[in-house]
């Protein structure tokens, strides 16, 4: 093809483009006359009621004489309040993700005969097939590693011997295999990405069967495989925290509406994780860290209210960092007063910026989720109150444990993927309908013009 021909291509694109945004444009009116709940949530941020679940649990309210009155955030994990849960297992100076795979897979805590057990089962599990990493992850290196994700979790249907068995038992061996895989298959789908696009020498560590999951992401994702204690019960926290956020966080909304055509369970995780790559969703924190950056070389002082508030301020009027409008990492769907899981990741935050020398970063973190509700509350008709959420402080807590951007939204994935293989079995165990929302047109009905009279 002529560059000029190029350049003709463009024009047209840019001329279709236009058409196809102009074609789309419905009128903003059109969704206040019909009542339609824009993201399946009522005007004042609750959702629609469209499925029941035993899974997890988000409470962040309370009705009084049919108020909603906002409360401090609970997540609870089959009956479990996840601030017990944590509490539990660092007492006993454990890792806890296992457990809580155990927990959310098979609705009870483990003993401890039963969680060295289910250990056992994911080593077992933590291989690929013959040659898959040097065929399908080396092969075709990606700048996306949750791109990576998604492709390799289809390729591995081609490896499975009954990929289309819809069996509760056969879902489950499945769904314990990407379990055991997703750190695999998010570790070397980097590696490919740092040593073709980033020129740097190719690692590829095995996992270890003695190591937990926290353990051996570290173990892989390093060159010398050396971390500290500190460092992976920090990561083994995020984990816990991104495990599971009930039936109707997106990406989880999105494995029961796939579930229900009774397609493979590659098929459905897939469609998950595009779900969740999305920076509204798990790809929130690395939009958190970028602003920062970007505040941080913007702010003359890192301590003064009234410069910060001013920054703000042009975040909301579409002036700074990305023009979207929005403070990452600030306000929920959901929680309004506060997020336990940030609540709880913060309490730690601090104690790793005094270890890591980053202590005026941690304040300015500090500082804007103080100022950045209010200023948000003035502008937003939805919301009250908002609060800063998980995303806010796990892209600094990752940061600081030298995790690179690249993983932030994997590691997420290989911690949602227990929730989803949960809300996975729990759809199939009820054999609901499939899941078909309905749209209402409101195109003006015209006649067919023929070709000569257009």
């Amino acid at each position: 093809m002529k560059h000029g021909d190029l350049e003709e291509l463009e024009n047209v694109l840019d001329e279709l483009s236009s058409m196809a945004e102009k074609s789309s444009l419905i009128n903003p009116e059109l969704f206040s006359k019909y009542n339609v709940k824009r993201g399946l949530r009522d005007l004042d941020g609750k959702g629609v009621l469209v499925g029941l679940t035993e899974i997890g649990e988000v409470h962040s309210y309370i009705l009084d004489e049919n108020e909603m009155i906002p409360v401090p955030g609970r997540l609870i994990y089959r009956g479990i309040d996840i601030r017990n849960l944590v509490d539990g297992f660092t007492m006993d100076d454990r890792y806890g993700f296992e457990e809580t795979c155990y927990l959310l897979l098979f609705g009870d805590l483990p003993d401890s005969d039963q969680l060295q057990e289910f250990e056992q089962l994911l080593a077992l599990n933590q291989t690929l097939p013959e040659d898959f990493v040097r065929g399908m992850i080396m092969s075709s290196p990606s700048k996306d590693i949750m791109n990576v994700l998604a492709r390799n979790v289809l390729d591995l249907y081609s490896f499975d011997d009954d990929p289309d068995n819809t069996s509760i038992k056969n879902v489950l061996k499945q769904c314990i295999r990407l379990i055991a895989c997703f750190p695999l298959l998010a570790v070397y789908g980097y590696q490919a990405f740092t040593h073709y696009h980033g020129k740097q020498s190719l690692y590829i560590h095995s996992p270890r069967p003695d190591l937990s999951i926290a353990e051996n992401i570290l173990h892989m994702l390093r060159p010398d495989s050396k971390f500290t204690k500190l460092e992976a019960k920090l990561l083994d926290l995020a984990l816990v925290l991104h495990a599971e956020h009930g039936g109707g966080n997106n990406s989880s909304f999105v494995t029961h509406v796939v579930t229900s055509t009774g397609t493979d369970t590659y098929s459905v995780m897939a469609a998950a994780l595009g779900a969740l790559k999305g920076p509204k969703h798990g790809g929130a924190n690395i939009k958190v860290v970028q602003m920062f950056e970007e505040m941080k070389r913007d702010l003359s002082h890192w301590d003064d209210s009234e410069e910060i508030k001013d920054y703000l301020a042009k975040i909301l009027k579409k002036e700074a960092f990305d023009r979207s409008g929005l403070i990452y990492g600030i306000g929920h769907a959901v929680y309004s007063v506060s997020d336990p899981r940030a609540v709880i990741f913060k309490e730690y935050v601090a104690q790793l910026a005094k270890e890591k020398g980053l202590e005026d970063e941690y304040k300015l973190y500090a500082k804007v989720e103080e100022l950045a509700p209010e200023m948000i509350g003035k502008s937003n008709k939805m919301y009250k109150i908002v609060s800063a959420n998980v995303d806010f402080y796990s892209g600094f807590v990752y940061r600081m444990l030298g995790i690179p951007d690249e993983m932030f939204t994997p590691i997420f994935a290989i911690s949602r993927i227990v929730g989803w293989s949960a809300h996975r079995i729990e759809e199939i165990v009820n054999a609901g309908k499939i899941i078909r929302p309905a749209y209402k047109s409101v195109a003006q009905r015209r006649d067919y013009t023929a070709m000569d009279e257009r």
